[in-house]
């Protein structure tokens, strides 16, 4: 028994100095990131930092990623996604209205259906299960979830649930359609190809920190608001739009490890009793949402990877790495995205209700 404590006790990082959890932070996300980055996996600078931060928060580590270096990151990839954005991608997106507002509905609803599911058989409150189903920013959701009387613990927890469920499958599925891959290196390499120099670079920097103060009482403005003034300033010509590969490695790491350090030993154990039926849920909305997206493709002579980035139920910044990473139709990924995120942040309280009311049993 002294000994399986003692082997605990040294597996856990709570003994280890900040400054060395730091260290071995930063080197194994690092290392990780380019590993699976070497494998061609899509998104994978993001995933490895992620999934190295999750097991330094369950470990005990103490340390956070600052807020600030999260929305930073946000901003990043919020240019490298109005990289993307030209007059031919507003023009679809334009004549794709139709899709969009269809797709949007379509989702919010499942997510309400599946939030109904885990409330009658998960076990979970009706407020909380409403909130952690909802497809909107994970960040934007737990405080409203607050002002709502729901458990914020246990809704970040089944919204970052299902982001990991989202990223690790959305990855699985464009391996599997053997999509292009290591888009972001190329987008990198093509804005230092043509035109890069430090005036470039500084001014895409003032951009992105521009438009994350801006955007600090937007929902998801730390990303929206730099790729509306980077995709703006772009087509105007007034900006030339500098992403260096480690700029992009550094803001996908960020975002990685800012998502991977909330999953704390703590907020585990206090769902570890529900945390099957998160997952059952997550893969079931993702489930959902990919039949929806393959009859919308189908229906609609669209390429299905992009449609189900699109409609996946994750979160916005994720999505467009996975988006630009993969060659995916950036517009509509983008806009069908954005489009959800503010239905759910307009109408969550509504579906909240909703799932409370159609939870109570039935009066005989």
């Amino acid at each position: 028994m002294t000994t399986l404590s003692s082997s605990s006790s040294r597996l856990s990082l709570t003994t280890w100095p900040r400054s060395l959890q730091w260290l071995a932070l930063l080197l194994l996300a690092g290392g990780s990131g380019q590993l699976l980055k070497y494998a061609e996996l899509p998104a994978g600078q993001f995933i490895g930092p992620m999934l190295v931060a999750i097991a330094f928060g369950v470990s005990g580590a103490s340390i956070r990623v600052h807020r600030q270096a999260f929305r930073l990151g946000q901003g990043c990839i919020g240019l490298l996604a109005a990289h993307s954005i030209t007059l031919a991608v507003l023009t679809s997106m334009a004549d794709s209205w139709h899709l969009m507002l269809f797709a949007t509905v379509l989702t919010v609803g499942l997510s309400a259906m599946v939030g109904l599911a885990m409330v009658r058989f998960g076990g979970i409150q009706a407020s909380t299960a409403a909130w952690g189903t909802s497809p909107g920013a994970a960040s934007a959701m737990v405080a409203m979830a607050d002002d709502f009387g729901a458990d914020g613990r246990v809704v970040a927890t089944m919204q970052y649930v299902r982001v990991v469920c989202v990223v690790m499958i959305g990855a699985l599925v464009s391996h599997m359609l053997e999509a292009p891959v290591n888009g972001s290196e190329s987008h990198a390499a093509d804005a230092a190809l043509h035109g890069f120099n430090l005036l470039n670079l500084g001014l895409t920097l003032i951009t992105v920190v521009f438009g994350v103060v801006l955007g600090a009482r937007v929902p998801a403005g730390a990303l929206l608001v730099p790729l509306l003034i980077g995709a703006v300033l772009q087509l105007s010509g007034l900006l030339h739009i500098t992403l260096p590969a480690w700029l992009l490695a550094i803001a996908y790491g960020a975002i990685g490890c800012y998502v991977g350090l909330r999953f704390d030993r703590p907020t585990v154990l206090y769902v570890w009793r529900h945390l099957p039926a998160m997952i059952l849920s997550a893969i079931s909305l993702i489930a959902l949402c990919a039949a929806s997206a393959w009859v919308l493709a189908k229906w609609l002579g669209l390429d299905f990877l992009s449609v189900y980035l699109a409609t996946s139920p994750g979160g916005l910044d994720t999505m467009a790495i996975i988006a630009v990473d993969t060659h995916s139709d950036v517009g509509l990924v983008l806009a069908m995205q954005t489009l959800r995120l503010l239905a759910v942040i307009f109408t969550g309280a509504f579906f909240a209700r909703l799932v409370i009311r159609f939870s109570l049993p039935i009066k005989p």
